[in-house]
């Protein structure tokens, strides 16, 4: 099946479909090698997906994570019974998980906040103020941006990584408040990473919470179940690796360099190691490294190897100025809307015409 390029609307069209015949198939057939078999198109189509957005590389690597990587592991995971989907999920429910970087809370699914009302609203309020922070840093950051050429490589890398986490904070939080609209409790994804106190807390406790939630019963349960826990988190995190290759494909269109796989292998390696020394301190009576400077070393370790070896293939061979224009005619798109809706204009055809000019996507 050919998707139209660069229509986001279709694309999401063609990937609830795919979703609906996933529910459907996996109805008929019991988990195991027949429920595979119905469901590979699915996989296989959820690969191509993000293929379909030729002039974004920001959508090419969004649609990547939600459809190539974390869709196709769910579903291939519904294959064999496990993981967030479940045939008897009712279906709007069962759109969301498929299609999107979410997990429903167990048993929430049109179940009331057990917290009430009180804390709901405390809840939203504090996710108001936090998205607005994010795009403020974000808008700030398209603005440090001109003068890019002045600030040192090193420095503009930190403030890619500030960008991604903004962008990947402020996204996964409106989908999952789109989510609770529709009356689904979904789990967060994020848990003020800069605040961890070790390489193992940052991965599976703070960070893009969604990639352990899938990793975990797909790659890490069974290797862990043959070969021991260090196995299963090396086995996790070279799964992760690889995928951040495929990722880093679509953004670039590039051949894979190896550098996404040495990176996260490196971070299983010192989450392995790093468990041995907090049970080796333990038993010997040593004293552990106080919070404070312990999440010091870990936001430097992840930053320093970040610049080493995460952001270089994305960055290099002018990827770096393609994905800061991208972002300059987002902005570009996001300031001719509010001046144009400050004056007074409510013409809708010219904002759609002025996006489809300024920014390299079509979404309408």
């Amino acid at each position: 099946m050919e998707l139209p390029r660069d229509s986001i609307p279709v694309v999401f069209l063609a990937v609830s479909a795919a979703s609906l015949y996933a529910r459907a198939a996996s109805s008929r057939f019991r988990p195991g090698l027949p429920r595979l078999a119905a469901l590979l198109p699915v996989v296989a189509f959820l690969a191509a997906a993000p293929l379909a957005f030729t002039s974004s590389a920001v959508m090419r690597g969004v649609a990547g994570f939600f459809f190539a990587w974390l869709g196709a592991f769910k579903v291939v995971l519904l294959a064999v019974g496990r993981g967030p989907l479940d045939p008897s999920l009712p279906v709007l429910p069962f759109l969301f998980t498929a299609a999107l970087p979410i997990k429903l809370r167990h048993g929430g699914a049109g179940r009331p906040d057990a917290a009430g009302p009180a804390s709901t609203s405390r809840a939203r309020a504090l996710s108001i103020v936090s998205c607005s922070v994010k795009v403020a840093v974000i808008a700030a950051l398209l603005r440090v941006y001109h003068f890019k050429d002045q600030l040192n490589f090193y420095a503009r890398l930190a403030l890619y990584g500030i960008h991604m986490y903004c962008f990947a904070d402020l996204l996964l939080p409106c989908i999952a408040a789109a989510g609770g609209v529709l009356g689904m409790e979904l789990e967060p994804q994020f848990d003020r990473p800069y605040l961890a106190s070790s390489l193992r807390d940052f991965w599976s406790r703070r960070w893009n919470l969604m990639v352990p939630a899938i990793l975990r019963p797909s790659v890490y349960d069974l290797v862990r179940a043959r070969t021991g826990r260090a196995a299963g988190v090396m086995a996790a995190f070279l799964v992760s690796g690889l995928m951040h290759e495929v990722i880093v494909y679509y953004i670039t269109l590039r051949s894979p360099t190896g550098e996404m796989t040495a990176f996260f292998l490196l971070h299983g390696a010192s989450c392995v190691a790093e468990e041995w020394c907090v049970r080796r301190s333990v038993s010997t009576g040593w004293p552990a490294a106080p919070r404070p400077v312990a999440t010091v070393l870990v936001g430097v370790f992840v930053a320093g190897t970040a610049f080493w070896l995460f952001f270089p293939p994305i960055c290099r061979d002018g990827g770096e100025e393609a994905l800061l224009d991208e972002w300059a005619a987002v902005a570009a798109f996001f300031v001719g809307a509010g001046q144009k809706m400050f004056s007074g204009l409510h013409d809708v055809d010219g904002l759609i015409l002025t996006f489809t000019r300024e920014v390299p996507i079509v979404v309408w």
